[in-house]
């Protein structure tokens, strides 16, 4: 492993690295509350096949910088991973992989006309638009529970100041058994000063509100996120998982286009690429290798 920076037109981001200098492009996202390091596992395996890794800490979680227009709308999100593409010399046979906040964005690029990507995986957030089915109604009442932190996020000042104490209780509640002790030092590493904990938590805040509109260079993006995928997807969700409920799975692979997959992992929750690592690096190098 090695760390690279990363200078895109709006944000330098600091990113882990495996894998050679030149072969085929995969570039991974990290989600809430997390860093790169989520693809500790993941990243060798890729390697060890060829591939060529770079796993950003996406915009403003440290050692990123927190960018100038403070922009952490999905099309933000976006821009950065078609940046990194450019800027890494990707091709046409580049692939895209984000678990959480990063599957957001890997859904949504996977629906625009203008994603660079031959294909994505996407772990634990299916394509908002693949949950408008009258099944998805059934386990809303459960849902709305587990999304209580949503609604938390929307608070001023209060989610940054408990940050600390709120971090912990999500891992422990989104993979119930899971031992974070590896993952959690670096979270708070990522989010430890104020700009950092208010961008990292500003993405909630611009997902749930109308305004500000993201900034002019990004618009291009706008409302990918609630339309379905065109390129080929691989969903992939943990049964155990205590922040989205693993029922919703059922309902994705309808809703994905040819080439595509969707499966459930056993024995894992909301961090599966952590939890049951061999399966799920065996599950994404199978579909990548189709590709």
């Amino acid at each position: 492993m090695r760390e690279i920076t990363l200078d895109l037109d709006a944000v330098r981001l600091r990113a882990l690295s495996w894998g050679p200098e030149t072969g085929r492009l995969a570039v991974l996202l990290h989600g809430f509350p997390d860093t790169a390091h989520t693809w500790r596992h993941l990243g060798p395996a890729l390697a060890a096949e060829g591939w060529r890794v770079v796993a950003p800490f996406t915009r403003g979680y440290a050692p990123s910088a927190v960018p100038d227009d403070r922009s952490g709308h999905v099309a933000a999100l976006m821009d950065d991973a078609v940046e990194i593409h450019a800027r890494m010399d990707g091709g046409a046979d580049a692939v895209l992989i984000g678990h959480d906040w990063g599957a957001i964005t890997a859904n949504a690029l996977a629906a625009h006309p203008d994603n660079p990507f031959v294909a994505v995986a996407a772990l634990s957030v299916p394509p908002f638009p693949a949950l408008r089915t009258p099944a998805a109604l059934r386990v809303l009442p459960r849902q709305v529970r587990n999304s209580w932190y949503i609604l938390f996020n929307q608070l001023p000042v209060l989610p940054e100041r408990w940050a600390e104490r709120v971090v912990p209780i999500l891992w422990a509640d989104w993979s119930p058994g899971y031992d974070a002790t590896e993952d959690l030092p670096a979270v708070a590493a990522a989010m430890a000063d104020p700009e950092h904990r208010r961008a990292a938590i500003g993405y909630y805040r611009n997902m749930a509100r109308p305004f500000p509109r993201p900034p002019a260079r990004y618009r291009r993006w706008v409302g990918a996120e609630m339309r379905l995928p065109v390129t080929p997807t691989l969903y992939l969700h943990g049964d155990r998982d205590g922040c989205l409920d693993a029922r919703f799975a059922a309902l994705v692979a309808p809703a994905l286009p040819p080439g595509s997959d969707a499966h459930v992992v056993a024995d894992a929750g909301h961090f599966l690429q952590l939890e049951q690592p061999d399966d799920v690096n065996a599950r994404i190098l199978k579909f990548l290798a189709a590709v």
